[in-house]
């Protein structure tokens, strides 16, 4: 069925898809279908589209936008089968946007695009997402004081997690400090084995997927997104909208996210000995990183806050639609 995309449109009528069904456009009437992936939600926009096309009534036929986020890209790149209908679905869009200028070009690339693709970012909530004391969770972690690294992801290959424990592993091997790991996956098995093998159990956290992610990310020194390929960087940017520094790697669209030397650091995949210097030099500091998360979160909300993102969409709503409408005069 469609969902409603409150508070995301103001006066127009926009749906988000959540699978195909037609109930609701038939109460609502919406004006546009915002499709979050090429595959397979922009697929089921577009068929559900052409059903609306050919059901009686007179049911408006809402326009398609879809947002890329990476992995409907990187699918094709592992399995080139969903390559023409990816393509087909991406093309048949009455809009399409990208998060990342990474992103864009890549689709450009792979895809042969020739339609133009605006590139919205991901965004954060500025308000949610901020440093906020919370003395009793670092007493927990770190009841001797002890600097607190962090990490949150969905533990897929892709975001390197061993390599995250042995960041922390040289990391610890200098100076006491705390690892907590955010997020459940495949490769926790591996993490927890190499933690083991490490003799570190006493200083890692493992939590498990959490709610409420922004109370523990602004409890933290420095964040650790050592990915094989981000098309994005959302984790990187909700740890610096809480004021803390990142380092990560300098892949896809992170550059676009953390700026070298300023609110964080970049190294490439696999260099878990720059990584882990980095990390020292921060947690080194007088201030542990204190002026460089501030940085950070300046950085976060001149370019990635809610409140500055969500209007460009709904800029761009209106664009496609205005678009339309002079198509059919």
């Amino acid at each position: 069925m469609f969902q409603a995309l409150l508070g995301a449109a103001n006066d127009l009528g926009v749906a988000r898809l959540q699978g195909l069904g037609f109930p609701l456009s038939r109460e609502f009437q919406f004006d546009i279908v915002h499709a979050h992936y090429a595959i397979p939600h922009a697929t089921a926009a577009y068929l559900a589209k052409q059903i609306l096309f050919t059901t009686p009534g007179g049911l408006k036929v809402p326009k398609v936008i879809t947002t890329l986020h990476g992995t409907d890209i990187t699918l094709v790149g592992s399995n080139r089968s969903y390559l023409p209908i990816t393509k087909y679905s991406i093309e048949q869009s009455d809009g399409v946007t990208s998060i990342s200028r990474y992103l864009l070009n890549q689709t450009i690339k792979d895809f042969d695009i020739k339609r133009p693709i605006e590139v919205i970012p991901n965004f954060v909530n500025c308000d949610l997402y901020t440093r906020k004391p919370q003395p009793g969770l670092r007493e927990q972690w770190a009841p001797n004081g002890e600097p607190i690294l962090m990490h949150l992801s969905n533990f897929r290959p892709v975001k390197r997690l061993t390599d995250v424990v042995e960041i922390f592993a040289l990391v610890r091997a200098k100076m006491p400090a705390k690892l907590v790991l955010i997020g459940d996956g495949p490769d926790r098995g591996a993490a927890e084995y190499l933690v083991r093998k490490k003799r570190l159990q006493k200083d890692v956290i493992f939590l498990g997927k959490q709610n409420g992610v922004y109370e523990k990310l602004a409890v933290a020194d420095l964040f650790l997104l050592p990915s094989q390929l981000e098309s994005f960087g959302l984790a990187a940017l909700e740890a610096m909208a809480c004021e803390v520094p990142v380092i990560a790697t300098n892949v896809g669209g992170v550059p676009e996210v953390v700026e070298h030397g300023a609110d964080g650091y970049l190294v490439e995949p696999g260099d878990v000995k720059a990584a882990a210097a980095h990390a020292i030099e921060i947690l080194s500091r007088s201030d542990r990183g204190r002026e460089m998360g501030q940085r950070a979160r300046v950085d976060a909300k001149r370019k990635f806050c809610a409140n500055d993102v969500i209007p460009a969409y709904e800029a761009y709503y209106r664009r496609v639609l205005e678009q339309s409408s002079a198509a059919s005069a």
